[in-house]
């Protein structure tokens, strides 16, 4: 079992003095966080990508080469890259050059993305939501598996035998497929062989065992074989020194993200009960102490026919620099060790 974090690289406001952190001293801090999860021994590093006021991971690959030349072991990635909203080639490119500069440890995982900003800004139509995605990630995986490249489709300008450059140290360079609840996801990404990132926000980890078997199956009926359908889990989590003080340290940012989400979607608003109901033993959510949480990834590890790689997304608006470092540390020296042999 892999372990690591993923960030949205959330805007912060200091929850012991109310001072907003500035967005060039937060990019400080992030820079800072991932050079501490290097040394942990953590196993990778995750930036999404949204482009909202709340969060300052509009580009990713700008942020992962900062952090490609400042680690030395951790693997580096996207959590996810928005693909329908964006150019394939370019994609490709840019994390191409960025495996080179990385030396190799670079992953790249697309997916829809859970917000729609990205359509209107970029002048697509939601209509496309379905087609955009699939169409394009056809066309990225040509890229990657084929030099030069023939290809044609409804989104895009056709590519006659064109190479695209530069080509990635790894080879192949890995694309995993980020995916929410829908049955048609994990299908398609079994039958493609590709390894799958599960975002788990809310509900009980266990409900997935059905999809993430409707994944392996298809994959085996494909004729991919098991160690390529690797399974990955991202999951809202924290830890600290107890699990009352991880609770109580994340629950503020927790309400004030989802508050403002939930009166956009027309959602009931969050509540305390739901957090804490959602923290315990079978909920979505990886918090607490070191042996506590390294219990849950064992117990969801098992219900699920086992994980290759669970990413912590420990984005939150009301975390201080400090105890994000803290929890960085604990659940690379602490909680990593408990599960390695998953």
């Amino acid at each position: 079992m892999h372990i690591g974090i993923d960030s949205f690289v959330a805007a912060v406001t200091d929850p012991r003095t109310e001072r907003v952190i500035g967005p060039e001293e937060r990019m400080a801090h992030l820079l800072e966080e991932i050079e501490l999860a290097d040394r942990t021994g953590l196993y990778s590093f995750g930036i999404g990508e949204h482009h909202r006021s709340e969060y300052y991971d509009s580009a990713p690959p700008v942020i992962l080469a900062a952090a490609a030349a400042r680690t030395e072991q951790i693997r580096l990635g996207s959590a996810v890259a928005v693909l329908s909203a964006t150019d394939p080639v370019r994609l490709f490119q840019q994390f191409a050059t960025l495996d080179l500069i990385s030396k190799g440890r670079m992953d790249l995982v697309v997916g829809r993305g859970s917000f729609t900003e990205a359509f209107p800004l970029f002048g697509l139509d939601l209509a496309d939501y379905d087609s955009l995605f699939s169409e394009k990630l056809d066309l990225l995986l040509k890229l990657r598996d084929e030099s030069p490249v023939t290809w044609s489709g409804q989104h895009r300008p056709p590519l006659v035998e064109q190479t695209v450059y530069p080509r990635p140290l790894q080879d192949p360079l890995p694309i995993w497929v980020g995916v929410g609840g829908t049955p048609e996801s994990f299908a398609r990404a079994g039958l493609l062989g590709l390894p799958l990132m599960i975002a788990i926000i809310g509900g009980e980890p266990r409900q997935f065992a059905p999809l993430v078997d409707l994944y392996r199956r298809a994959g085996a009926q494909a004729g991919h074989p098991p160690e390529k359908l690797k399974v990955g889990l991202h999951v809202f989590g924290f830890v600290a020194d107890s699990t009352k003080a991880a609770a109580d340290t994340i629950y503020p940012g927790w309400h004030e993200m989802f508050a403002k989400i939930s009166a956009e979607r027309g959602f009931r608003q969050p509540s305390r009960l739901q957090f804490d109901a959602t923290a315990g033993p079978d909920g979505a959510f990886f918090m607490g102490d070191p042996q506590t949480v390294a219990d849950k990834i064992r117990r969801v590890s098992d219900q699920l026919g086992g994980v290759d790689r669970l990413s912590l997304q420990m984005t939150n608006p009301r975390l201080a620099h400090e105890d994000l470092l803290h929890g960085i540390e604990l659940l690379g020296t602490e909680v990593a060790p408990l599960v390695k042999d998953v």
